[in-house]
């Protein structure tokens, strides 16, 4: 009966087929929960029927719900539901428009575009997007948004919520607002209007202004986070920004229906150092070192991941062709990296140092310095000689996650601890630490990669899900590392967000006041609770763990 009432409101497509509900029952994370309807609007029309459909229906139903879902490339079961998945993929899936201003410019978006589709468009105008994250290949714009995603270019660029010049959005009410930054002068007649969008602002403004010690108190003190809602960014220096809460939200407040992103232009030019350390207890020193020299990024990874690159290096060779290098080149650019092994070992730890700039000289001039005040110090170090030579260590540390999906058998990615943070100059006396409280669960290998220079570290473990303990090794370990996580000052999940694995445990970042405030906001924007329960706020870890992925 819900399947016949939907079709009658919406044009899209309203699928309930095994197929479909099987596909929509997983996103890469380590749960797989059933829905019971998946919905693929056409337009926004079809998304303001279906959110008063669903209000209307509330009130007999309290489990109906709508969980918006862009690629399906969260890590933390953020769009799995029981109820209704909004799909946006199969026709939500435009860049209505690219512009050029200055240096810069800015693209409007749907959600459901694919990241690698988006980027060659912008591509043409000589502009990018830099908080892309890893999963570039395969992640779409809409998650990128509601992740407050980051990446790679990070260190020196910032996280998705700095680049949102302004959002559509459906609401609670079923009508589609547009959200921008307001001066005091705009905020106070908003707050005047006798309508929803009305009641948000003063509801939200009043929230803001009554608790703002606390909310400033409680920002994470890390140069990345996306965990709970970030209430210390919407009213600042006179200006009141909706959207700096929108981002990072997971679908939890409303459904974004268009972004209006901020671009930069491409740079030119670029030249990696890369870095072998055998120790880790020379990282934190050696990352303040490179950082001395303003690099664009700072990424790593593991002994591990190289191992298991080298492993399948037809499959990594393959993602290289697809963009279209030279197969012959290829083989000799990896003969360095083969010699290094030969004659070195393999590392603990390879560090990628990029510059970047207009300035060829320049860039060459600055990977030269680094190099040799690396060599100075007694590491072993290489510096790449061009823009293609360096892309076969993004795709290493690009595609090691799905490498861990896709190759290795009996084993599955569990990524649960995936995404803490701390600063980088806690590195030498964190990252042991973390080693140590992972290693002692023998049911678990992993590997580590991540961001070096923000000190965000990516820990995916490998787990048989047959295993009767893993429940138990999912809940003891996560508690024992987020508690190292708060010890060192850090967030819990710099760029993955909280969804349902990380949202049981926001009381190891924020204080009960806090969590308050987060549970005070999802009433302001959704009373009834229609829009992705059990994420952000009121998270349910028993839920979770009887919802494992079984294979």
């Amino acid at each position: 009966m819900l399947v016949d009432e939907i079709k009658k409101i919406v044009k899209g497509d309203v699928l309930v087929d095994e197929k479909t509900l099987g596909e929509y029952s997983e996103d890469a994370s380590i749960f797989k929960i059933k829905p019971e309807v998946v919905v693929f609007p056409k337009n926004t029309e079809d998304i303001k029927n279906l959110v008063k459909f669903v209000a209307s229906k509330k009130k007999k139903d309290k489990h109906i719900s709508i969980s918006p879902r862009s690629a399906g490339t969260d890590m933390t079961g953020g769009s799995l539901t029981e109820s209704i998945v909004l799909g946006f993929t199969r026709y939500l899936n435009h860049v209505k428009e690219i512009k050029r201003e200055g240096s810069g410019g800015y693209a409007l978006t749907e959600p459901g575009v694919f990241y690698r589709d988006f980027e060659l468009e912008t591509l043409k105008k000589g502009l990018i997007y830099p908080p892309y994250p890893a999963s570039r290949e395969l992640c779409a714009m809409g998650g990128i948004v509601a992740n407050n995603s980051a990446g790679e270019k990070s260190l020196s660029l910032g996280e998705a919520k700095d680049y949102i010049l302004g959002l559509k959005v459906v609401l609670g009410d079923g009508n589609e607002y547009t959200f921008g930054p307001l001066k005091e002068a705009e905020l106070k007649k908003k707050i005047k209007l006798k309508t929803f969008e009305g009641k948000i602002h003063k509801q939200l403004f009043a929230l803001i202004k009554k608790n703002e010690k606390i909310i400033q108190t409680s920002e994470p003190k890390v140069s990345k986070n996306s965990s709970g809602y970030f209430l210390w960014n919407v009213w600042k220096g006179g200006v009141f920004d909706i959207n700096q809460l929108l981002v990072g939200s997971q679908g939890t407040l409303g459904i974004i229906t268009e972004a209006k992103l901020r671009l930069t232009k491409v740079e030119p030019h670029s030249r990696m150092v890369v870095v072998f350390l055998k120790d880790l207890k020379p990282l934190g020193d050696i990352v303040n070192t490179i950082l001395e020299f303003k690099p664009e990024t700072l990424e790593c990874y593991d002994n591990k991941t190289l191992m298991l690159a080298f492993k399948f290096l037809p499959s990594l060779i393959k993602s290289l062709l697809a963009k279209r290098q030279n197969l012959f080149k290829l083989f000799f650019q990896f003969l360095p990296d083969f010699w290094v092994l030969l004659t070195s070992g393999f590392s603990k730890l390879v560090l990628l140092a990029e510059f970047s700039g207009e300035n060829e000289n320049q860039v060459i001039n600055s990977s030269k310095l680094l190099l040799s005040k690396i060599k100075s110090q007694g590491f072993e170090a290489r510096r790449t000689k061009s823009k293609d030579e360096g892309e076969k260590y993004w795709t290493i540390r690009r595609e090691s996650f799905n490498l861990l999906r896709k190759k290795v058998k009996n084993r599955h990615t569990a990524p649960f601890i995936d995404d803490v943070i701390v600063n980088p100059k806690d590195m030498p006396e964190f990252l042991p630490r973390l080693n140590a409280l992972v290693e002692k669960y023998k049911e678990l290998n992993y590997t580590i990669a991540g961001h070096a220079g923000d000190g965000n570290f990516h820990i995916i473990p490998l787990a048989d899900f047959k295993n009767p303990e893993l429940k138990k090794v999912i809940q003891k370990l996560s508690g024992e590392v987020y508690d190292l996580v708060r010890e060192f000052g850090g967030s819990i999940t710099a760029e993955h967000n909280d969804g349902l694995v990380r949202t049981p445990y926001l009381s190891k970042m924020y204080s009960p006041k806090m969590i308050k405030l987060f549970e005070e906001v999802k009433k302001i924007f959704d009373p009834q609770s229609i829009f992705n329960p059990g994420k952000k706020v009121n998270g349910n870890l028993k839920y979770g763990l009887d919802h494992l992925k079984k294979e």
